[in-house]
């Protein structure tokens, strides 16, 4: 199956690294012109000069803080009167710090559901108008397997990705009428700079080595390694085109079988 992105504009959040970056080079792959959006302006630049452009695509950039949700939404809006409207909107950023949830205060909890669920909600208004007009949307929320399995040591984390994913299944239903789609991927243990700050702050607080605590992710990981960004960027990529019309309100874990063995 050839995923076909040629024509449509795409947004995708947190891209400068990891995940959001391995869905910005697929989706460039596959035809889309891509808007980068993160706070750090000189990494934006950076990687929207590594996306594909094979297809004529223009790629850009947004910069902007998910700390500040409407000055991010005023930001995207600004592109969109300039540009014209996105296709494809994937949400995602950095994940809150980890820790146990019994430690954690009401400020914790409160800048986690900003920068996702607020940003997310944010975002997707902004774009609703263009993609009802063009009847077609796409809107892909990247949170985690603790939605269906919750992760020892992530409870800020895990309250949050819950959060995200019952917000996107309440979007897509209102939304499906209008020939957009609302879907969540979950990753598994994917090769990620944050995956590696949790491996060595896991090993600090149980007094073992970072590679005991990769092994321990793995052996409940029946593919027997990480993932990588790029492999979730496919399904995303998929998720983003025309093929996956009649996909909406999922949660999609790509986690190498890690929550159909748990």
């Amino acid at each position: 199956m050839l995923i076909d992105l040629k024509g449509k504009r795409a947004l995708v959040c947190g891209s400068t690294q990891g995940i959001g970056r391995g869905c910005a080079l697929q989706i460039a792959r596959s035809g889309a012109t891509v808007t980068l959006a993160a706070r750090n302006e000189e990494s934006l630049a950076s990687v929207s000069r590594e996306l594909p452009c094979e297809h004529g695509q223009n790629h850009g950039f947004i910069c902007a803080d998910f700390d500040d949700p409407t000055a991010l939404q005023a930001a995207v809006r600004t592109a969109i009167d300039k540009k014209g409207g996105f296709d494809i909107l994937v949400n995602n950023t950095g994940g809150p710090p980890s820790g146990p949830i019994v430690d954690a205060d009401a400020d914790a909890f409160l800048t986690a559901i900003k920068r996702h669920v607020i940003c997310n909600h944010l975002l997707t208004q902004a774009l609703l108008p263009g993609m009802k007009q063009a009847g077609f949307g796409r809107i892909i929320n990247i949170i985690s397997t603790s939605v269906f399995l919750p992760i020892r040591g992530l409870g800020v984390s895990n309250t949050t990705r819950a959060a995200v994913a019952n917000w996107a299944r309440t979007m897509a239903c209102e939304l499906a009428p209008f020939g957009i789609t609302v879907n969540n991927v979950l990753p598994g243990y994917t090769d990620t700079v944050r995956l590696g700050a949790l491996r060595k702050k896991k090993a600090e607080r149980d007094g073992i080595t970072e590679k005991e605590v990769e092994s321990g992710w793995l052996a409940v990981t029946p593919a027997g390694r990480l993932g990588k960004p790029e492999e979730i960027g496919a399904v995303v990529a998929f998720l983003a085109s025309p093929a996956a019309s009649y996909v909406t309100g999922v949660n999609l874990p790509v986690d190498g079988g890690r929550t159909a063995a748990g």
